[in-house]
């Protein structure tokens, strides 16, 4: 039986809220998923985002929190409001209030952009 995109994302925010960030990237991202970060920055693809967020997730010292506040779901598009809170190893602390607009094709993102709130 084919899951529905409420079932999926349900799935993803979970991985996400475990820490779970390289692999829920793995395992939702279609090969040709595109993304913009808040910061303008951009991924052409599943590849470039692996990397990206291996990169990010190799740069965590420790993860104070992940907590996911609202979620919403309309035809092929979602939406999830997360707060991360991260201590760095460069010392640095991240703490992001985040929306993050998704576009879904087949069960798997296509379209992934970041809102800083």
């Amino acid at each position: 039986m084919e899951q529905s995109l409420n079932e999926i994302l349900s799935a993803k925010n979970e991985m996400v809220r475990k820490g779970q960030i390289v692999e829920a990237t793995e395992k939702y991202f279609a090969s040709n998923a595109k993304t913009t970060d808040f910061d303008g920055t951009i991924t052409n693809n599943k590849t470039e985002m692996v990397q990206k967020m291996q990169g990010f997730a190799g740069a965590i010292a420790k993860v104070n929190g992940i907590t996911l506040h609202n979620t919403s779901v309309g035809d092929n598009v979602s939406f999830a409001e997360f707060t991360f809170d991260f201590d760095m190893k460069d010392g640095s602390k991240i703490l992001w209030h985040e929306i993050l607009r998704t576009v879904w094709q087949n069960g798997q993102i296509v379209e992934e952009q970041y809102f800083k709130s």
